[in-house]
């Protein structure tokens, strides 16, 4: 690996103000396109938390007193930012991450939809009402901020999964601290210049770099109301339950398992295309890709030739413009890093150790300087293989074989997430079964990836998801939300009060 002669230096937000932190420690931030260096991240710790959390807390009481149509107003300039720079966020996801051009925009077309939803927040912080709700009581319920809230983000949507949290957040009336992925920093420091442009006040956003001792800080800051997390499910549970002892609200998603279903009627040719880009879209680097393929009946020998044949006529190599001219057709991109590239690959000799066979073999695609692995298939998989229980987090599509959808819905009931699941099927029956009785938050009929968009909660079940209240949606509403509730009465007063405005007769 080679370092470019200029490296940037990640800066943090703290109230208003671009700092550089004072740190021993530094993550570098590579190109995945071709493995050098282009940035290093600072690894800040208690006093950088300390500072950004404080500024979040002094500027929240006048953002919360700020008119919810001036704050939406922000979102509506953040959105015409994000659009007017579309095309330059894209290629910074594509920069530092290594999906494909056409990833970048199809996560950042995710991130705008969120920005879309919080501009319309005061149509959705609206309260209610009932009068005499007993004889002479008025009742009213409406929606406050919480307060200071942290997002800590992944580095597989360096665009998206901040614009998950933090749109929602500040429209709502809180303030806000964004620690992203030490490896992904360059996007998160891009949005929070384009909010500083939209005219979001000093302090009501702010950015932290850093890793565990970092992330420790803030979940365990006084100060900190709300957290917000992404990322692998070991570290969502400790996120989880460190935020919730501290008395901090939380909500932490972590990793999956991702079950795909194929029916015997469904059609082939279809279904591949559907299951490829599950599996290999972002290089398998999603919560939500296709891990495993469960064929039933007869379907298992026409999938894995259509998967394998589709494999090895995709384009795999660098995704980022400035490196390749060819960019723009690139079907899969490298992996973040060349560690995990080899933890990926390493899974092909885990299956066949486990008595697999390896129908596609993606590490014949890897040459070059970049991270680059090519798709697998990995055929006649069983519930007890560490390739069907273990998250990998690459292209790697295993294919499990039954007999019946019942055993199909049976894998799911023996796996710990449950993120997504999908069914591939022209029977209604079929998918009415599955979508009721499958074992996770997230159901496709006849969709690669049933991720939800921003009006409906990302709704993982099990060891997918530690929390009460989802991401996204209303529920994402509800978790930077608190109600009160008030009762009043206003009795009739006696006759011998006088009233010097309303009895005066002006």
């Amino acid at each position: 690996m080679t370092t470019t002669a200029a490296v940037a230096i990640a800066p943090m937000l703290i109230g208003g103000r671009w700092v550089e932190t004072a740190t021993d420690t530094w993550e570098d931030v590579y190109n995945p396109s071709t493995g050098q260096v282009i940035a290093r991240t600072p690894h800040a710790g208690k006093e950088a938390v300390d500072e950004a959390v404080e500024a979040a807390a002094k500027a929240l009481p006048e953002w919360a007193d700020t008119p919810v149509v001036e704050r939406a107003r922000v979102m509506f300039r953040f959105r015409a930012l994000m659009e007017e720079h579309f095309e330059e966020l894209a290629t910074l996801v594509t920069r530092e991450h290594g999906k494909t051009l056409a990833e970048a925009r199809a996560e950042l077309n995710r991130g705008v939809e969120m920005v879309e939803f919080a501009a319309g927040m005061p149509a959705m912080l609206m309260g209610q009402t009932l009068p005499d709700i007993a004889s002479g009581v008025d009742a009213e319920c409406v929606k406050h901020p919480v307060g200071v809230c942290v997002g800590i983000t992944p580095y597989n949507f360096p665009n998206m999964v901040p614009l998950w949290m933090f749109p929602v957040a500040i429209a709502c009336g809180n303030t806000f601290v964004l620690k992203p992925s030490e490896k992904t920093p360059l996007s998160a420091v891009r949005l929070g210049e384009l909010l500083t442009e939209a005219g979001l006040p000093d302090g009501v956003f702010n950015i932290v770099h850093g890793a565990r001792a970092c992330v420790e800080a803030l979940l365990t800051h006084p100060k900190v109301a709300a957290i917000s997390f992404v990322g692998s499910t070991p570290v969502a549970k400790i996120v989880y339950e460190t935020g919730t002892k501290h008395g901090k609200r939380v909500q932490a998603a972590g990793g999956a398992k991702n079950h795909l279903v194929i029916m015997p009627d469904a059609d082939i040719d279809q279904t591949v295309k559907q299951l490829a880009a599950s599996a290999y879209g972002c290089a398998g680097q999603r919560c939500m890709a296709g891990s495993v393929a469960v064929a039933v009946g007869g379907a298992g020998d026409p999938l894995v030739e259509g998967l394998v044949d589709f494999g090895k006529a995709m384009k795999v190599g660098p995704s980022d413009p400035a490196v390749s001219s060819a960019a723009e057709t690139i079907g899969m991109g490298p992996l973040i890093r060349d560690d995990h590239r080899k933890r990926v690959a390493s899974y092909l000799d885990i299956a066949l150790q486990d008595g697999a066979t390896v129908a596609l073999d993606g590490r014949q695609s890897a040459s070059g300087d970049g991270f680059v692995l090519g798709p697998s298939v990995v055929d006649h998989v069983a519930p007890t293989m560490r390739v069907v229980k273990e998250e990998i987090f690459g292209p790697v599509l295993s294919v499990a074989r039954v007999e019946t959808l019942e055993e199909a819905l049976a894998q799911g009931d023996g796996c710990e997430f449950g993120n997504g699941a999908v069914i591939f099927t022209q029977s209604g029956h079929a998918a009415r079964e599955f979508k009721r009785r499958f074992n996770a938050g997230m159901i496709g009929v006849n969709v690669g990836v049933p991720a939800p968009m921003a009006w409906f909660p990302f709704t993982g079940w099990n060891r997918s998801f530690f929390g009460d209240l989802h991401i996204q949606g209303t529920e994402g509403i509800q978790f930077y939300t608190r109600q009160k509730v008030t009762l009043t009465r206003w009795p009739k007063p006696s006759e011998s009060h006088h009233d010097p405005v309303w009895r005066s007769g002006r």
